[in-house]
Parts: C-alpha cells; sequence; structure tokens
C-alpha cells in the first residue's frame, strides 16, 4: 500500500488535549507577573485577586446576580461531589450517564452515598431519554460529555416549575455552550477546559434553591472538611467572597484571570461560542468528505462543539476486535504525536477507541484546518504498517 507523503503545512500549536485544554492565544509566562506569591490567600491583596477571578467569571458567563459562586478544590471533580453530599438525600435522585464522568457520579451516589437513585443511561455517541426526566426528583447530568462528545441540546427537558435541583457538571460545556441558568441549580467546572487555565481547582455556583435545600436540610452522613458549605444551618457566605476552604493557587488564580481578560477582549462568552462552533465545522468538514472516521455523535443536534470524539470506521479496522481498535486507535495518537502535530489527542480511556479532539475557543481554527491533512496521514502509515505486520 502506497502511503501519501506527510503534509506540508504544520498546525502552529498541537495542543488539542481535552483536559488541561491550550493555553488562550498569545499567552506567555510573563502574563501571570502580578500573581500574589508567597503571601496568605488570605491577605487583603489575595483575597482581592480571588474576588477579580469570580467577578470577571459571572461578568464573562452571565451569572444572574443572586447566584453564588465559589472556587473549590479538587478541580470539576470536588465542585461536583460537595454538590452530590451536601444537596442530595432530600428527595428521589435521578441521573443522566452516558458518558464516563456521568457513571462516575452514579457509583458516588448510588454506592457511596448508598441512595436508591434512578439511573438513566444511554451508549457512548448518544444521550438517555431525556422524556424521562420527573420534576418531583433531583437531577444529576453533565451538559457535555467530555468523554462520548455528547452534549443535551438545550435545556427544554428540565421543568421550569420542578420541585427537585437540577446538578449540572458543566466543565466541558461553560464558557463554550448556552447554559440555560434558570434551569440550573447548581453549575460545577473548572478552569482548565475551555478557558485553558491551570487544573487542581474547580467553580462551584449555586442557585438560590440550591441555597435554601441547604438551609433546610441536613444529609445523615458524615460530612468532610472539604465539602461543608454551612454553618449554624446557614450558608457559609465567605467561601462565595473569596475566603476558599483551603489555600488555592494564587499562580492558577492569576491564570484564571488572564484568561478572563482574553475572553472579554474578544467579545466574551458569545464569540467563545462562536470560536468553538467554527472549530467543530473545520472537523465537519472533513468528516464529511472522510471515508474511514465519523463522529461518535451520530446526531449533529447533540454533538460537541468542545470534545469532539471520533471513531475509526474503516470496515479493515472496524471488523477488528476490540482490543484491536484499541490497539490501532493507540498506535494512530502515537503517530501524531511523534510528529508533533497533535498532542493528547486519544479517545477516553473508558470510551470507544478512537480519537478526542478539543475544538474549544482557546484552539484557532487554522490549526485544525491544518491538522486534518496530518490525521489521513497517520491514518494511511497505521493502516500500512498494520497490513505488513
Amino acid at each position: 500500500m502506497t502511503t501519501p507523503p506527510k503534509p506540508a503545512m504544520r498546525p502552529a500549536r498541537p495542543e488539542f488535549s481535552s483536559g488541561p485544554c491550550a493555553k488562550r492565544p498569545g499567552w506567555s509566562p510573563e502574563n501571570l507577573s502580578n500573581a500574589v506569591l508567597g503571601r496568605s490567600h488570605r491577605s487583603k491583596l489575595g483575597k482581592a485577586r480571588i474576588n477579580e477571578a469570580m467577578d470577571r467569571t459571572r461578568e464573562v458567563l452571565g451569572l444572574p446576580d443572586d447566584y453564588l459562586m465559589g472556587i473549590v478544590p479538587g478541580s470539576d471533580t470536588g465542585a461536583v461531589e460537595m454538590a452530590l453530599w451536601s444537596l442530595l438525600g432530600a428527595r428521589p435522585v435521578q441521573l443522566l450517564a452516558f458518558e464516563s464522568f456521568g457513571k462516575d457520579w452514579v457509583t458516588d451516589v448510588t454506592k457511596q452515598l448508598k441512595i436508591e437513585a434512578e439511573v438513566l443511561g444511554a451508549p457512548y455517541g448518544q444521550l438517555p431519554d431525556l422524556s424521562k426526566v420527573r420534576p418531583d426528583a433531583d437531577l444529576v447530568f453533565t451538559w457535555n460529555g467530555t468523554t462520548s462528545g455528547v452534549r443535551v441540546p438545550n435545556a427544554d427537558f428540565i421543568a421550569a416549575d420542578r420541585e427537585g435541583l437540577t446538578i449540572c457538571d458543566a466543565t466541558s460545556a461553560a464558557f463554550a455552550q448556552d447554559l440555560d441558568w434558570a434551569k440550573l441549580d447548581v453549575v460545577t467546572f473548572s478552569w482548565q477546559k475551555a478557558l485553558g487555565g491551570e487544573g487542581a481547582h474547580g467553580v462551584l455556583i449555586l442557585g438560590p434553591r440550591a441555597v435554601a435545600r441547604l438551609e433546610s436540610y441536613t444529609p445523615p452522613w458524615p460530612m468532610p472538611k472539604l465539602f461543608r458549605m454551612t454553618k449554624a444551618g446557614r450558608v457559609n457566605t465567605e467561601i462565595f467572597q473569596g475566603a476558599t476552604i483551603n489555600t488555592p493557587s494564587m499562580l492558577c488564580v492569576e491564570d484564571c484571570i488572564d484568561s478572563l481578560r482574553w475572553a472579554a477582549s474578544i467579545g466574551g462568552l458569545a464569540e467563545m461560542r462562536r470560536r468553538a462552533d467554527a472549530n467543530l465545522a473545520v472537523l465537519d468538514g472533513w468528516v464529511a468528505k472522510t471515508d474511514w472516521v465519523a463522529f461518535l455523535a451520530e446526531d449533529p443536534a447533540i454533538r460537541s462543539n468542545t470534545s469532539v470524539c471520533l471513531k475509526v470506521v474503516d470496515p479493515r479496522i472496524a471488523g477488528l476486535p476490540d482490543d484491536g481498535q484499541a490497539d490501532f486507535a493507540k498506535k494512530l495518537a502515537a503517530k501524531l504525536e511523534k510528529e508533533g502535530v497533535a498532542l493528547d489527542v486519544g479517545g477516553y480511556r473508558d470510551a470507544p477507541p478512537g480519537l478526542r479532539i478539543w475544538c474549544g475557543a482557546t484552539v484557532e481554527s487554522s490549526d485544525l484546518d491544518a491538522l486534518t491533512p496530518w490525521l489521513d496521514w497517520a491514518f494511511a502509515e497505521t493502516l500500512a504498517e498494520l497490513q505488513a505486520a
């Protein structure tokens, strides 16, 4: 089999990882020179930087004034866990499980908290039957499945007059997709996704209904210090006013501020969404004319514009046993990395074999344009090696 020559153009930035994601265009360590280092995060200056990060987040996201927001430990996972441990148990619970992290929340709720929850599941690439979501139950769900490339199309499946709370893991949706705040009582995300920020810190947003639950309900299980959001039966508002539960990295805080400044400078949330949509369109156009690959999410209405998941559908590969398909996908991703044209683009370990390419706003469309010929080249090379073996 004759393989094509290597493409002439290379992506200027090969960082297409789905987390931590590419830094914003033009990023440099010098942009962090204002970081409050060697000082307490509770100092006047340190607290001011934390509050600036939160204020800028509010502005870019268009967060309602009556929603609380705090920086918490443990990335998005920590923020989700705080919500699960602090809020669940008062009502019936439903969970949407259509990718790895949604399935993790199922384990935590049913195995750790031992709540008899209803799980609405779906295979990778699909959504559960959203018509089964009950207004009387608390709902835990991911807005965008980072490991499946699937997102909910909107919040129409959530009742405006619901009795239960909605707990939304929005880590790969925030700053790239429209979040319907009126339908969301808890929202979590982390800086290392669409902002291209650093890891280890999560953001926890509470709407008025979630605050009311915290102040009217005490869970029956012991509450670890890192999860405690109340004091003497009331929400500890200091957590949401810059007094973090534990010590944050002020370097990461400064990096977040830098990312948010960039987001505001390009036109805010609307432009970040447009950039992500434009990036997805590049891959969409390539997939449409390429016979060896397809989106894991077949329905365009639920296809992610950030964590784009692709599967190899060429019958010579799709017909292999599962381990053979997985080995091919790993070799394909490794070849791209060896060439320095796409780093960390292998599919998630629990997901079907394939590629996962981040298309959030910090990625340039020109880099995706340059990448697609390399994807074709890497496929042809990897296939030729398989056939020669």
